[in-house]
């Protein structure tokens, strides 16, 4: 087996004009391969195939830089029947008519940042030709489509690609195959098996990402505190999650695909995290609109009893030590993939301003727990993920280029990050089971929102709520302070 690296654009969508190599192929023991515009070397260690491909004096066609914020270019890049899935918008009743008459209305935009996998371990594959048939191992979601993709890309059957699973490192839903495609290629080329394994720097660049969304809510209770209307726009991310479960006259559910700059794909709960932070950030702004109790308000207003019932739990008895100046506590639910889940989140403003995260209580409710210790390590770890997400994790992006190119740049949680996480499992044996392994992230970015708000009385519409975590709340802005 040798080792292959991969020549790469500077910006992601860059064209190869030309590609000088003779400087790359003087290396000892180094195969150039060049197939149109992919250029590789291999190499029999890592080192020097990565060393043989800076060699390479390459010309790239760079595009343009794309103007403006990515919210409003998001906005302005609408895009039907090509991107997945396609648009959607359905409803019932006659919501603009609604607003009208309605007594309380609210209307905001909430944006959430592109999101970086951040496996530990960063894709790699092996690959090895026989005979003219293909054997790929590598670490991957989707072993089924990646057998059709290797099939198609190098022109022989599927029935002649064999892919092999070994126990592999967290993908996140972020490994679909590309370096597969890579390794197969050098090693057709090179005649010899061939290993590929990304640096962190290629993972961040050339990976793709968690979409990034906006979302437009309106919301509108009637004389008798019934939700009147909600209308519900979601730009780019996706429509999963944006099941209104509380009752409502009349409302919306639309979801516009766009043009992203970045390439974008599938992650943990992928759209439904960015729903559900909109959806509850709203909830929680029309219960503070109509003078009500977020918790009483959603409790009194929700439509699916499951949903009331993990909420119920989760708020657990009324902890009125968390309502001040500098502590706060906020609400969230949700329901993705037939699970349930509430969380309350608790959190504390320091003196200097710094946002702190002191408690995490996730009720989930996923039908009959076959495996409780299963569903407990699953909702653990995708709290701590989640709070990646809602606090800190963004992919940055300048003039329309991804900016973040390694860990250096991305902050995710560390160990004086985590609160204390208490997890109650609602075992339903007479409903049939679901995952546990997705859903229990939804909720968290909405509850430590709206915690932030009982907290300061500032409503952050923008995940990652704290960017960098810097001076954080200034004294004059804490509620009541």
């Amino acid at each position: 087996m040798r080792y292959g690296a991969v020549l790469r654009p500077p910006v992601r969508g860059a064209r190869l004009r030309a590609a000088d190599t003779r400087a790359a192929a003087n290396f000892p023991g180094v195969t150039i391969v060049r197939d149109g515009e992919f250029v590789g070397a291999v190499a029999a260690d890592l080192p020097t195939a990565r060393l043989a491909v800076a060699a390479v004096r390459a010309d790239w066609e760079v595009a343009a830089a794309l103007p403006g914020p990515m919210a409003d270019y998001l906005r302005s890049h609408p895009i039907a029947g090509e991107a997945w899935p396609r648009p959607v918008d359905h409803g019932v009743g006659d919501t603009e008519a609604a607003f009208g008459a309605a007594s309380v209305k609210v209307a905001a935009t909430y944006t959430t940042a592109y999101l970086a996998h951040v496996p530990m371990e960063t894709r790699a594959a092996v690959a090895e030709w026989a005979d003219g048939r293909l054997t790929v191992w590598t670490g991957n979601n989707v072993p089924f489509p990646l057998r059709a993709r290797l099939a198609e890309t190098l022109g022989i059957e599927e029935q002649d690609v064999r892919i092999i699973i070994p126990p592999t490192g967290g993908g996140f839903g972020g490994k679909h195959g590309e370096e597969a495609i890579e390794a197969a290629r050098l090693a057709r080329a090179a005649g010899c098996p061939v290993r590929v394994h990304w640096s962190r720097a290629e993972e961040f660049q050339f990976g793709y990402v968690r979409p990034m969304a906006v979302i437009d809510i309106r919301a509108a209770l009637d004389a008798d505190g019934r939700v009147a209307a909600w209308d519900l726009k979601n730009i780019n991310a996706g429509p999963q999650g944006t099941a209104f479960p509380y009752a409502a006259a009349s409302w919306r559910l639309r979801y516009q695909p766009a043009a992203s700059p970045l390439a974008q794909g599938s992650y943990r709960a992928l759209a439904a995290t960015a729903n559900t932070f909109a959806r509850e950030s709203a909830i929680d702004e029309l219960a503070h609109a109509a003078h009500c109790d977020p918790l009483r308000f959603r409790l009194d207003r929700l439509t699916d009893e499951r949903l009331a019932t993990v909420l119920r739990a989760a708020a657990g008895s009324p902890d009125r030590d968390w309502i001040g100046p500098r502590r706060g506590q906020g609400f969230a639910v949700g329901l993705e993939k037939d699970g349930r889940v509430a969380t309350r989140a608790e959190v504390t403003v320091d003196a200097d301003g710094t946002i702190r995260v002191t408690r995490i209580v996730t009720a989930y409710e996923c039908g009959a727990v076959v495996s409780p210790a299963t569903v407990l390590s699953q909702i653990q770890g995708g709290t701590v993920m989640a709070l990646g997400g809602a606090l800190f994790e963004q992919v940055t992006v300048a003039d329309g280029r991804q900016e973040t190119r390694s860990l250096a740049g991305y902050r995710v949680p560390r160990f004086s990050d985590i609160p204390d996480i208490q997890v109650l499992l609602v075992d339903r044996p007479d409903l049939p089971s679901a995952g546990a392994g997705e859903t229990p992230l939804i909720s968290v970015a909405p509850a430590v929102a709206n915690a932030i708000f009982a907290a300061t009385g500032r409503r952050l519409r923008a995940l990652p709520l704290l960017t960098g975590q810097g001076p954080g709340i200034p004294e004059d802005d804490l509620a009541g302070g």
